[in-house]
């Protein structure tokens, strides 16, 4: 892929676009570590600071490429507890429905919670005041989305449902990083599966993570 050099604000969007396409083909391939600027440069057919004219450096792009993936999973969610949960339930069995749903969306985006992982370490990180306020400007916008969700389906949650959500995708990427082992740790698992207990099936043990959560900010019945 290669461009001619943009002369117009419509030539620059076309030019952001295609970064932000390439970074999330690449994200398909590699993990958030692995993904370089020069890499996403060459790819994209563009010169290094030909890219940084458009995003001041990896870590913005993968930001914005986050609040995409973060978009459209809270789509996909509200659909996914519309079909998942019966309002009618009582609020224990609400709260399992709730969990299992949580668990198994996000085990099935295996990108998303990658990105969650590097957020606060890596991708807050190397980028401007303005870049990263903007971020969390959408952020907020996300997290009132996934209150709104919660809150539908366990009204008795009160004001918790925005630390619980929060909670969610904190967990989401902190577990994700034991659930996909580098090539060497799982050769030590094989090994010695002993050490294998180190090794956590994401679903399950998000599930596992967000039923005790909920049971303790949840009101005694």
């Amino acid at each position: 892929m290669t461009f001619q050099r943009a002369r117009t604000e419509e030539q620059r969007e076309i030019r952001r676009r295609a970064i932000l396409d390439m970074a999330s083909a690449m994200l398909d391939e590699m993990p958030v570590a692995a993904v370089t600027l020069n890499e996403l440069s060459r790819r994209v057919g563009l010169a290094k600071p030909n890219v940084l004219r458009y995003f001041e450096s990896r870590e913005a792009v993968l930001l914005e490429v986050l609040d995409h993936f973060l978009r459209e999973w809270l789509a996909d969610l509200a659909g996914e507890l519309a079909a998942g949960v019966d309002e009618d339930l009582p609020m224990a069995e609400r709260a399992t429905a709730v969990a299992e749903i949580l668990s198994r969306s996000l085990s099935g985006r295996a990108v998303l919670c990658d990105l969650f992982n590097a957020q606060g370490s890596v991708l807050e990180h190397n980028v401007s005041v303005e870049v990263v306020a903007r971020y969390k400007r959408a952020s907020l916008d996300r997290l009132t989305t996934m209150t709104g969700l919660i809150q539908k389906y366990l009204p008795e949650l009160g004001e918790s449902a925005t630390l619980f959500s929060l909670q969610t995708m904190v967990l989401a990427g902190a577990l994700s990083a034991y659930s996909t082992p580098p090539p060497s740790l799982r050769a030590a698992y094989e090994a010695e599966p002993e050490l294998g207990r180190f090794h956590l099936e994401l679903k399950d043990s998000l599930k596992l993570a967000l039923n005790a959560t909920l049971l303790g900010v949840l009101p005694r019945t």
